[in-house]
């Protein structure tokens, strides 16, 4: 994986998708070229990745930023980078001085525990399969598949993430491909099975063509 200037990690495969996707979808070959240079970006470490995820479960991004910088405050932690440890020092009761639900501070207590235990392999995961990893971060409370899945395309960037839960990506097939018909679960993985094995940049672009600012997590 290569560097960005600043900014962070991209996908050493990402040209390589974009040439096999045009080559395969007549979508895909006109969206791709309104985009330029714009990458997925992997940013931070993995348990901060998902702390983040829980703190911004259900509010507003603008609430989830604020939030967070109020709980990285109370650790006394840099904002790019939390500890397990600097967690589990603290009792839920703590937590929720940052503005955490009672819910959202055990949740966390939960995930400092699974990595300070050694019950999520993070070491492992590099050779780990998609299925392998989604199964390990949905044992965690407040982790369920689809943001098992945002951590497979933003944080371990895999290439072929299908996120067949995320309202954006079956908004954005039902627009480009079905002229704005709903989309079923099924219809939408016909889709994707046509973007093998680059789901995870295909489906990037889709979200691109909604919002063209690129999403980070």
């Amino acid at each position: 994986m290569s560097k960005s200037a600043a900014t962070g990690v991209t996908p050493d495969y990402w040209d390589e998708a974009c040439k096999h996707l045009a080559r395969r979808d007549r979508v895909m070959k006109r969206l791709i070229p309104r985009f330029g240079e714009a990458r997925l970006q992997s940013r931070g470490d993995a348990f901060t990745t998902l702390a983040r995820s829980i703190v911004g479960q259900q509010i507003s991004v603008k609430a989830a930023q604020s939030v967070w910088d109020r709980f990285v405050a109370l650790l006394g932690a840099p904002s790019t980078r939390v500890a397990p440890a600097m967690v589990e020092d603290q009792a839920a009761s703590a937590l929720r001085e940052a503005g955490l639900s009672l819910r959202k501070a055990e949740y966390l207590l939960d995930l400092a525990h699974h990595f300070s235990s050694g019950a999520v392999h993070v070491q492992q995961w590099r050779q780990m399969d998609d299925e392998a990893i989604i199964e390990e971060l949905v044992a965690i409370r407040g982790i369920g598949r689809w943001t098992a899945e945002m951590f497979l395309i933003f944080h371990l960037m895999r290439p072929n993430v299908l996120p067949l839960d995320d309202l954006g990506l079956l908004k954005g097939i039902s627009l480009s491909y079905f002229s704005g018909e709903p989309v079923s679960r099924a219809e939408a993985r016909e889709v994707g099975d046509a973007w093998a094995p680059y789901r995870s940049v295909a489906t990037w672009y889709i979200w691109r063509s909604l919002d063209p600012l690129p999403v980070d997590y």
